[in-house]
């Protein structure tokens, strides 16, 4: 079996710091930002939990934020205006969901 190329190992973990983490992470706290910290510790729970390395977790969210779903501000996190309506009805926001969002003009 060959291993992923960078661009498959890349969306894998995109997807799985979108779905694993961040989304959670937001909707846990009712709001469209998190601080640096409230990222790490939920960060640090869910490596823990799928035995997954903090390096696939700081590629995913470095991933994110250049593809504009994520913005980021000294230590704040922000998601995109785009992606508001689903936070606020509580909505289940896959990674696919998100993408098509940011890109829609």
């Amino acid at each position: 079996m060959s291993e992923k190329g960078k661009y498959a190992s890349g969306t894998e973990n995109r997807r799985f710091v979108w779905k694993e983490i961040v989304w959670p992470l937001i909707l846990e706290l009712d709001s469209v930002a998190f601080t640096l910290e409230q990222y790490q510790k939920k960060r640090d729970a869910v490596c823990a939990e799928f035995d997954v390395s903090l390096t696939v977790a700081s590629r995913g969210i470095a991933s994110l934020l250049q593809k504009n779903i994520l913005y980021k501000e000294k230590h704040l996190y922000s998601i995109h205006y785009r992606l508001i309506p689903y936070m606020r009805l509580r909505a289940d926001c896959d990674y696919a969901t998100a993408i098509r969002e940011v890109r829609t003009k």
